[in-house]
């Protein structure tokens, strides 16, 4: 039966405080990089109030209606990739996006970041603006898009970078099509490929002096024609709302094109009734950051971790007395009736048989799955393999894949292995994926896998032989180690997307309702699909 869970987690102990520190860490380590990249942009004020603009971080906290909820997405994406230096890189990949309300309607935002490198395209933004397009397309979200871009900067071109950017103006006709508004701000440029952005539009509101949109800027155009053009005579604000008809609405300046975009929004009768308020948990959020051991080998009963996200704290565990190291649970989180999966460990046979029975369970109800990521992996070893392990994996493998039933993923602690794929990971293209800062993400642990190569290598010299130098093996081991742990961080994951944000553990109760609230939402959207996107006129 449905029960209130009773928790045996001491938050007092020595153990506790400990973890609790340590994740503190990382959370301070995380705003800190966030408000890198605020700070980046900030710097850029000076110009923008001289020329009269808002910075984009004011554009979108001025769209957005006042003490709504916002879902910031991908705030790490670009984080190491840009420059290794971590004292030195800036996440964000140039942009800011995130689900919000716009006029009470639950809205995709995307905002140009020009406060850093003009919003300059940067490779790491494009994988960011097409994840937040495939989000919008799925959850049937209105696009809300705030162009200020100086497009791709070319002294750094790179042309895989040019071919796989039409995605993003594909994903811009594909949500035209599937009946989803696309409402574009020109606050400023938009050259060569950054003109379909509007192009690609179903609303554009541009702004007078400021907004720009032309294939060729004056530069290329006499570098191409030798023709002299000013950028108001090529694609000026004026002259696309009285003329060329790409703009249906002029603004004075930033502050009443925002203020239009609102109302543009506010007119699609898009808005949804608000889900009535629903039990806390009785148990306090404040322990999620410290039930995780930050080198994620201490054991947890993610039934702690459940029962801190759920109405009421309670749960309905589904046969706890069979495969018990993987974990099925029903429980409600804002209201909306929830499975879980979870793990105490590795996933062997019966958990995995187990999980596949639940997930199908689920899809008959028409629950959404939320997946606890904490496993190394499936079982391995003889009596495994013997049992079937690769064949009952798989069937859980199957079952993820083809669930009928919006899935959630949260990488708690470990993500090894085959547990990455079989816990609804990246790959299996769950709805939502967040991160906590202390999770870890890889094929297997760094000490196995240089464990794994030591043995491979000694065996080969073997072979020959030769006997092994323990300095040079112990050097190969440290290397291998260091290597996995780098690309298993959390911070790493994220800033290559591998999900869609790092979050405080003490907030997954509210983006998971938030997520869920968008997917029942989508589910009750009835759309107008067309054969072509809306076109210019």
């Amino acid at each position: 039966m449905t029960a209130v869970f009773t928790s045996r987690f001491n938050p007092g102990s020595a153990e506790a405080t400990q973890r609790r520190a340590a994740l503190q860490a990382r959370l301070h380590a995380l705003r800190a990089l966030e408000e890198r990249a605020a700070a980046a942009s900030a710097r850029s004020l000076p110009q923008f109030e001289k020329r009269g603009q808002l910075l984009p971080r004011q554009r979108v906290a001025l769209l957005m209606d006042a003490g709504a909820p916002w879902l910031p997405l991908c705030t790490l994406a670009g984080y190491l990739q840009d420059v290794k230096d971590p004292e030195k890189s800036v996440p964000g990949g140039g942009m800011v996006a995130g689900i919000g309300f716009v006029s009470g309607v639950r809205c995709m935002v995307v905002a140009s970041d020009s406060g850093i490198e003009a919003g300059a395209i940067q490779p790491m933004g494009l994988e960011k603006i097409l994840r937040v397009q495939e989000i919008a397309l799925r959850e049937r979200l209105p696009f809300v898009h705030l162009v200020e871009s100086a497009g791709a900067n070319l002294m750094r071109y790179r042309v895989e970078g040019f071919v796989h950017g039409g995605t993003l103006f594909r994903n811009l006709a594909r949500l035209s099509a599937a009946g989803i508004p696309v409402i574009t701000v020109q606050h400023g440029s938009g050259t060569a490929g950054g003109a379909y952005m509007p192009g690609l539009s179903d609303v554009v509101i541009m702004v007078q002096g400021r907004s720009r949109a032309f294939l060729a800027g004056p530069p290329l155009l006499m570098a191409a024609t030798g023709e002299v053009a000013t950028e108001e005579e090529l694609g000026g604000a004026e002259m696309h709302t009285a003329v060329s008809g790409l703009g249906e609405y002029l603004a004075q300046d930033d502050r009443e094109a925002i203020g239009l975009a609102r109302d543009v929004v506010a007119q699609l009768g898009w808005s949804m009734p608000r889900r009535p308020s629903a039990p806390v948990p009785l148990l306090p959020a404040d322990d999620l950051l410290s039930l995780m051991s930050a080198d994620l080998r201490q054991p947890v009963d993610m039934r702690e971790v459940m029962a801190r996200l759920v109405d009421g704290s309670e749960l309905l565990e589904f046969k706890a007395r069979y495969g018990m190291a993987t974990l099925c649970a029903q429980g409600h989180i804002g209201g909306h009736a929830v499975g879980f999966i979870s793990n105490n460990g590795p996933i062997d046979v019966a958990g995995a048989n187990k999980a596949t029975h639940f997930i199908q369970w689920m899809c008959q109800l028409g629950h959404p799955i939320i997946y606890l990521q904490n496993t190394t992996g499936y079982m391995v070893g003889k009596d495994s393999e013997q049992g079937g392990m690769i064949k009952h994996g798989s069937k859980m493998i199957q079952a993820v894949t083809n669930a009928t039933v919006p899935q959630i993923t949260i990488q708690c602690g470990a993500s090894f292995g085959a547990g990455n794929y079989g816990m609804c990971g990246r790959g299996y293209a769950p709805r939502f994926l967040f991160s906590w800062p202390g999770a870890k993400t890889a094929v297997m642990g760094g000490e196995q896998a240089a464990r794994t190569m030591q043995i491979v290598t000694e065996a080969a010299l073997a072979r020959k032989g030769i006997t092994p130098d323990p300095a040079e093996s112990q050097a190969q081991f440290d290397k291998i180690v260091a290597m996995f742990e780098a690309q298993a961080d959390a911070f790493y994951t994220s800033g290559l997307l591998l999900d869609d944000g790092v979050i405080d553990p003490r907030e997954t109760r509210a983006v998971l309702a938030f997520c869920l609230d968008t997917c029942a939402e989508a589910q009750a959207r009835t759309l107008r699909p067309l054969s072509f996107g809306v076109a210019r006129m």
